[in-house]
Order: C-alpha cells, then sequence, then structure tokens
C-alpha cells in the first residue's frame, strides 16, 4: 500500500503495481537530468506547469529507482502506463509533492 508519508506513489505499468519515492539521491540525480539548479527551482518548474514528457519520465524513473522498485526504468520508455500521459503526469507531480512532505511527528 502507498505510504504518503514515506512519499511513496504507487502507479501500474505493465499492469503490475510498481512503489515510487523520491529519495535525497533521486533527487540529486533529477536537477542534474532535467538542468536545474536546485530543489526548489525543480518544484516551480512542475508548480508553473513548465515541464514536459521528458520530465515527466525522468521523475517517474527516479522515482523508481529511489522505490528500489524491481522495473527497469529505461524500459519505461516503452511501458504501458496506468492513465496514459495524464496519469503518468499526475503521478510524477505527486512524486514530487510527497518528496517535500514533513511527517508528523
Amino acid at each position: 500500500m502507498t505510504n504518503p508519508w514515506r512519499g511513496e506513489v504507487t502507479l501500474l505499468i505493465d499492469g503490475q503495481p510498481q512503489v515510487m519515492r523520491l529519495t535525497l539521491g533521486a533527487l540529486a540525480g533529477l536537477e542534474a537530468a532535467l538542468a536545474e539548479p536546485s530543489l526548489v527551482a525543480l518544484v516551480e518548474r512542475f508548480e508553473k506547469g513548465r515541464f514536459s514528457g521528458a520530465d515527466v519520465l525522468a521523475v517517474l524513473k527516479a522515482g523508481l529507482v529511489g522505490g528500489g522498485s524491481g522495473f527497469d526504468p529505461a524500459a519505461l520508455d516503452h511501458a504501458e502506463i496506468a492513465g496514459g500521459p495524464m496519469g503518468a503526469a499526475r503521478a510524477a507531480a505527486e512524486l514530487i509533492a510527497r518528496a517535500f512532505v514533513v511527517p508528523e511527528a
């Protein structure tokens, strides 16, 4: 089950649930992959709707790595994602939002 306090998002990829999470390492890799100078700039890019399909794929791939999924991130380019492009974009936005949720004490 997805745990929002751990920043997890589950997405059906090729009919299989995959748990994704943006760890600090995954976020650092994402900054580099998207050529953003900071985490704030990365978040603003998505908040302002200035993201591309390639950006969504990069976020999902980082989430798969951070979540320890057995799904090969390189295979995501040709995978069937539940909800299609909109489902993928929603999952990417949710991953970024949950990465910055402060857990309750």
